[in-house]
């Protein structure tokens, strides 16, 4: 297994303590790298997968080794379960996801998953035994790369899943919602029934690759999450007037990629004017008639933006909105404004980054705050219960790339800061 000596050629074996070992975390992220790994080296096990339920597998079997109740929900979704000293008392949750997307790296979910389990691995060593039940999760298809959605296993968990959202759905091949659970031994019965009773779960804090360069920068090798962006997309059509390229003069044309492409360029200043997490970014354009020597008559393009507060992001929305309106009427272009998706922010309580800046301390180790931009399973869990999040530094910020790393140091402190958290909370 490749990944294994390469995690293990440089790390400091002095951060095995307490029952945490860095050598059996990296064996078990290299024996998940073996299921679907590609002729890249990268990892191909996308949601609702044979790949990605045999990942689950795996890991329900060393669940079971470190003394865990194994259960399996109608979503897939994987419990391993430790009652505690009071098993009455609403559980902790920690974990991630198995699935990638195609051609992704190895710790983008695993970590998390392998993270939470070695918690577990470390307390059954050293014979601690928490106060209130502890579950290690793995949520089924993170990255919605089967039906271009995402999220697919915690919805499911807290109960938003709906019928009307997913039944529609058809993956690359054609094949249904329906038939690609059935196909996995799931149903749709057992997939839209699997809420769990959020009065028995107390919070869930997910440990997962920072996917930018914020924590390398600083040379530190975790960081404390302060809100996961909630997303707003906007399809937006510039439409002109299409004519020839040569015999229109230019104070006589309504060029639809002109205006356009001052809106790109226009676009990128307004983030900064409503908060340092804020986000935009055009990543789709689409020019129409697309001639050499045709006058753009018409541009579609798509807008992503994000912010951790639901109050800038959507003050943001409205900017871009406004931006564009301006910029059409300025060049005689008719506008169209759809908006195809908006997912609420999750902003982490400070009480919870209170309990991790704790943990984070005493590993010695400063508390560096940062938001992140990406979904994660916490955002969704967050509509219902009490989240943290952890981020272990990614180097060059590269992810959903073979090229995906984080050193074995990295994770190990992760490690040691979950379990701090969770013995303390």
């Amino acid at each position: 297994m490749y990944l294994f000596k390469k995690l293990l050629a440089d790390y400091y074996y002095t951060l095995d303590k307490n029952g945490v070992s860095g050598e059996r975390l990296t064996y078990r992220l290299a024996a998940l790298s073996e299921i679907g790994l590609t002729s890249d080296f990268g990892s191909y096990r996308v949601g609702f997968s044979k790949e990605e339920k045999a990942a689950k597998e795996l890991v329900m079997h060393w669940m079971l080794e470190a003394g865990l109740k194994v259960t399996v929900d109608g979503a897939g979704n994987v419990f391993g379960r430790l009652d505690g000293k009071n098993p009455e008392l609403p559980a902790l949750l920690s974990g991630s996801h198995v699935d990638s997307v195609p051609n992704g790296g190895h710790f983008d979910g695993p970590l998390g998953v392998l993270a939470a389990l070695e918690v577990a691995e470390a307390w059954k060593q050293t014979g601690y035994v928490p106060d209130r039940p502890y579950e290690v999760v793995i949520f089924t298809d993170e990255e919605g790369a089967r039906f271009n959605g995402g999220f697919s296993g915690s919805m499911a968990m807290i109960g938003e899943a709906t019928t009307e959202d997913l039944l529609p759905k058809k993956d690359g091949n054609g094949d249904s919602f329906t038939k690609v659970l059935e196909d996995i031994g799931l149903s749709v019965d057992g997939f839209f029934t699997s809420g769990r009773d959020l009065s028995k779960l107390e919070a869930f804090v997910e440990i997962h690759i920072e996917q930018g360069k914020r924590l390398e920068r600083v040379g530190v090798p975790v960081g404390i999450v302060t809100g996961i962006a909630g997303p707003c997309w906007l399809k937006l059509t510039f439409t002109g007037l299409a004519g020839h390229a040569g015999n229109t003069p230019m104070d006589d044309r309504r060029d639809a990629l002109v205006a356009a492409s001052q809106f790109i360029h226009e676009v990128q200043s307004l983030p900064q004017q409503v908060s340092k997490s804020a986000v935009a970014t055009v990543g789709k354009v689409e020019v129409l008639p697309n001639g050499v020597n045709v006058i753009p008559g018409q541009v579609k393009l798509t807008v992503d933006i994000r912010d951790i507060q639901r109050e800038t992001r959507d003050q943001l929305v409205d900017m871009v909105i406004e931006k564009a309106t301006t910029i059409s009427k300025s060049h005689h272009i008719e506008l169209e404004c759809e908006e195809t998706f908006r997912e609420a922010p999750v902003p982490i309580s400070e009480a919870m980054q209170g309990k991790l800046a704790q943990a984070v301390t005493s590993q010695g180790i400063e508390p560096v705050y940062l938001p992140s931009g990406a979904g994660h399973d916490a955002m969704i869990v967050g509509h219902v219960l009490p989240v943290a999040m952890i981020f272990v530094q990614s180097k060059d910020g590269i992810s959903h790339n073979p090229a995906e790393w984080s050193s074995l140091n990295d994770c190990v402190q992760a490690v040691h800061v979950l379990k701090e958290f969770l013995e303390k909370y």
